[in-house]
């Protein structure tokens, strides 16, 4: 299959999508009943100029995360989703592998959630998809590729996340998060990404290997966090994390009790968005 037929259907699905559907808020005048590009981009979490060139047949070989971004972005069905992977040359992802696809019935939950700062994650920790206001709480992960989107590796290799642990919480949550993804890993043993993730783990984190090697399984669970906001200040919430049957997901949800100036802080995220307060 060419690039240009890939660009060709990733376009019909698009005009096919309203706004309403993905979860947008509808104003202004519009030319077409469809996502504009900036939308689906801004759904899918790719650049606009790289769903320009993908469209117009300039952009060669899309990856199997851009191409699920698109399928979860556009509300793809099973069917769907799968034809789209065989457009772009891939093997559409089987059950021996981290379960990635957020159904159209769960994505219409999400979009019910509004004001509510959430996270979709899979499995393995990476990052699926995260509201407006998630990303203004936790930082935007439009730019992240790659590991940089999964939760253990920013934990241990990377920049860490906004959350304030004690050292005490630090080592607690470490733990936990390891057995997590040896349990993952348990579940899921043939597939290679996750693999690879946890031998770039093992190889250059000391205290990733030693957890790992420990052998504990567990579930990285709810738990009272505090997040460093650089703009607004300490927000204590609660973190709630909700596991999807059947589908392996975890929704991972922030909430302020009500009343609080936690709560306040967390409406002042929510009316200025991630334009204003994330960089």
């Amino acid at each position: 299959m060419t690039t240009a037929e890939f660009g060709k259907v990733v376009r019909r699905w698009r005009d096919q999508v309203s706004p309403e559907t993905a979860g947008l808020p509808v104003g202004g005048h519009r030319r077409a009943a469809g996502l504009r590009r900036e939308e689906l981009a801004l759904l899918a979490g790719i650049s606009v100029d790289y769903v320009t060139r993908l469209e117009q047949g300039r952009a060669t070989n899309p990856s199997a995360q851009v191409v699920e971004a698109l399928a979860r972005a556009l509300r793809l069905s099973g069917d769907e989703r799968a034809h789209l992977f065989r457009m772009a040359g891939l093997v559409p992802p089987g059950p021996e592998t981290v379960p990635a696809y957020i159904t159209p019935s769960v994505q219409r939950l999400l979009d019910r959630l509004v004001g509510t700062a959430v996270g979709v994650y899979d499995a393995a920790w990476t990052l699926l998809m995260a509201n407006p206001l998630y990303a203004a709480l936790m930082g935007d992960p439009s730019g992240w590729r790659g590991n940089e989107r999964n939760g253990v590796w920013r934990n241990f290799l990377g920049p860490g996340s906004r959350v304030r642990h004690t050292p005490r919480e630090q080592r607690a949550f470490e733990a936990a998060l390891v057995a997590d993804l040896r349990a993952t890993a348990g579940r899921y043993p043939v597939d290679q990404h996750l693999r690879r993730l946890v031998g770039q783990l093992r190889t250059n984190s000391d205290r990733f290997a030693e957890l790992w090697d420990s052998g504990a399984v567990g579930r990285h669970e709810a738990a009272h966090k505090t997040v460093e906001h650089p703009q607004v200040g300490p927000l204590t919430l609660d973190c709630d994390v909700l596991t999807v049957e059947g589908s392996d997901l975890r929704i991972m949800i922030y909430t302020a009790e009500p009343g609080t100036q936690d709560a306040e802080r967390l409406e002042l995220l929510a009316v200025l968005g991630t334009q204003t307060l994330v960089g």
